[in-house]
């Protein structure tokens, strides 16, 4: 079973940055597609980031510009930096394969002020 861990969020200012970090318990980042998912209170899950195991990059349009996925293999990571955060951007982020294969962590919070 792998376990997802989500660390970075807070509150920040809009118009600031934050870089998110998701590490797994096993190796799986070379063999899926891996996405940042986000959920903001009382609407579904959605996917604003995957990075493919070749290394290609695909964003929502809310986020196209201001979100940067990336993958560690060694270090078996992925990040999200963050640039130029709106309020809108208020959510719980989680990451996972897309789709998603394993059980979600408890997610990372960003509370975007305005």
């Amino acid at each position: 079973q792998v376990q997802l861990v989500e660390s970075g969020g807070g509150l920040v200012q809009s118009g600031g940055s934050l870089t998110l970090s998701c590490t797994a318990s096993r190796v799986i980042f070379r063999r899926y597609t891996m996405g940042w998912y986000r959920q903001a209170p009382g609407l579904q899950r959605d996917l604003v980031a995957e990075c493919t195991s070749g290394g290609s990059t695909n964003y929502a349009d809310s986020v196209k510009g201001r979100f940067t996925i990336s993958v560690d293999n060694a270090k078996n990571t992925v990040y999200l930096q963050i640039n130029s955060l709106k309020p809108e951007d208020t959510a719980v982020y989680y990451c996972n394969t897309k789709p998603a294969l394993y059980s979600w962590g408890k997610g990372t919070l960003v509370t975007v002020s305005s």
